[in-house]
């Protein structure tokens, strides 16, 4: 979509508070794909995957099942703000819509991997072809939402 020049750029700071709002509605857009749609047709039950690595990553430890279940919500929550500040900083180039999801979609996914499993908390050679599957899709109805939201519900009139 070509941009006119003489419209002035957003701050970065405001592209980023856009893109962080983003996040967080795109990660609610995930997770009611997640509760409603994919584990119900998957039988997979939810994962504590976002506490393991805030627990690994940071100097905390929850010490009952409800300081678990809290610390996995707020770090599945903070994870969708970094979906939503990649999309904001790939905007920002003037890429948007479905390439820049792609983008986004590629770099925080790899990341996402590569830091986990690093970590020791992913065994990506372990997983079927099944589990592969259900974790790309859910990643990518995050990355989509998030750039959809981004660019069509939180864009200031010209920034579109």
């Amino acid at each position: 979509m070509a941009t006119d020049p003489t419209q002035k750029q957003p701050s970065l700071l405001n592209s980023l508070a856009r893109g962080i709002a983003a996040g967080v509605a795109g990660t609610v857009v995930m997770t009611a794909f997640q509760q409603f749609v994919e584990m119900p047709l998957t039988g997979r039950e939810a994962s504590n995957a976002p506490a393991n690595l805030a627990e690994k990553l940071l100097p905390i430890h929850a010490d009952s099942d409800k300081e678990r279940e809290r610390l996995n919500w707020i770090t599945h929550f903070a994870l969708g703000t970094l979906w939503g500040s990649a999309y904001a900083t790939t905007a920002r180039t003037g890429l948007r819509g479905p390439k820049a999801v792609q983008v986004v979609f590629g770099t925080v996914y790899t990341s996402e991997v590569l830091l986990n499993t690093a970590l020791g908390l992913y065994k990506p050679s372990t997983w079927s072809g099944r589990d592969w599957t259900i974790d790309i899709i859910n990643k990518y109805v995050q990355a989509t939402a998030t750039g959809l939201l981004y660019d069509h519900v939180f864009a200031p009139a010209r920034d579109s």
